[in-house]
């Protein structure tokens, strides 16, 4: 057991000396004394080297390769700082909703709005949807019991309406294409064709 203790502190006392050699430090105490309190002291400069040493050394070891999110571009560099980004992570992370200040629920909600304005069958759906959200971001602005402020606009309920129309006309267009292009390819068939595409099918 003692063996073991020994070996352990030679190793360390190796590493010190090798750190004390590599930061500029003396070998010798009673020299280190005998040139003054600081010497033996590291500077910052020598700190620096000798942690960028230390960085090259792991990475030539390969200490750094295959981390999570090697290659990945850094999220939501493009944003403006917010302060309560860790709330907001967290209510995206774990898909909650109805939780935390207005502020971000409302803007978790304007985030997602715009396939639930799509989704919406008829117009008055379309208008019932975004009254109530506008309703409810004029009601948060007003709020007096503090919190982040909300930064989520209104919607322009009429520029919405328009905006559904058109995604929903474009969408039965392309529905009537895909459409049109499978029956042609249909008719130019021959009847052994037909008959195994709707086996298939």
């Amino acid at each position: 057991m003692s063996g073991s203790k020994d070996r352990s502190d030679a190793r360390l006392n190796v590493a010190r000396y090798q750190v004390d050699r590599l930061a500029g430090g003396t070998e010798d105490p009673d020299a280190a004394k005998a040139e003054g309190d600081n010497a033996g002291q590291t500077t910052m400069e020598q700190h620096a080297h000798f942690v960028e040493m230390s960085i090259q050394q792991a990475i030539r070891r390969g200490d750094f390769d295959d981390l999570p999110g090697a290659g990945k571009p850094l999220k939501n560099l493009n944003q403006t700082y917010d302060p309560d980004w860790w709330i907001r992570q967290k209510i995206e992370s774990e898909k909650l909703t109805g939780l935390g200040p207005p502020a971000l629920t409302l803007r978790t909600e304007n985030a997602g709005l715009d396939a639930r304005i799509d989704s919406a069958t008829s117009e008055k759906q379309v208008r019932d949807l975004l009254e109530d959200f506008n309703k409810r971001v004029v009601h948060a602005r007003r709020q007096l019991q503090g919190g982040p402020p909300v930064v989520t606009p209104p919607r322009d309920i009429d520029a919405e309406v328009v905006g559904w129309r058109s995604r929903r006309d474009a969408r039965h267009r392309a529905m009537e294409e895909q459409r049109e292009r499978q029956e042609a390819a249909l008719a130019a068939m021959t009847r052994r064709e037909r008959r195994r595409a709707k086996r298939q099918g």
